[in-house]
């Protein structure tokens, strides 16, 4: 009995891949934003997903980090913490942090990544 114990972890492995979008968009790259809705970025912000359930990104002023749990393709930014600087860009900053946090579902598809909330508004990244 004890070594189907102990070979078990290795037998549920390929099961217990990352489930949340960490797992189906690119790793080791940051998404550029192109866009919200019909209006085009008004500054440079970018995500990444480096790890398990982590997102990371910065806008023109301050770096960001947050958790991301929800199963893919559903999508909730917890946990959202930013380094405090500022710089002219701060509302535009501010605007991007906020609308990140309202996305609720996500689509990554290679160098693509398109979030969107409840009310069809949608962010587009793309990989430069």
């Amino acid at each position: 009995m004890l070594p189907l114990i102990l070979t078990l972890p290795a037998l549920l492995a390929p099961y217990l891949a990352d489930e949340t979008v960490s797992g189906h968009a690119l790793r080791d790259v940051s998404y550029v934003l192109q866009g919200v809705g019909d209006s085009a970025a008004a500054a440079r912000f970018t995500i990444a997903f480096p790890t398990e359930g982590r997102i990371e990104g910065e806008g023109p002023c301050n770096r960001f980090s947050a958790r991301q749990t929800a199963p893919y393709p559903w999508f909730a930014v917890e946990g959202l913490v930013s380094t405090k600087r500022a710089c002219p860009a701060l509302a535009e900053e501010s605007a991007y942090l906020e609308a990140l946090a309202a996305m609720t579902l996500a689509e990554a598809s290679g160098p693509v990544l398109i979030l969107s909330d409840d009310t069809g508004r949608e962010m587009v990244f793309r990989v430069e």
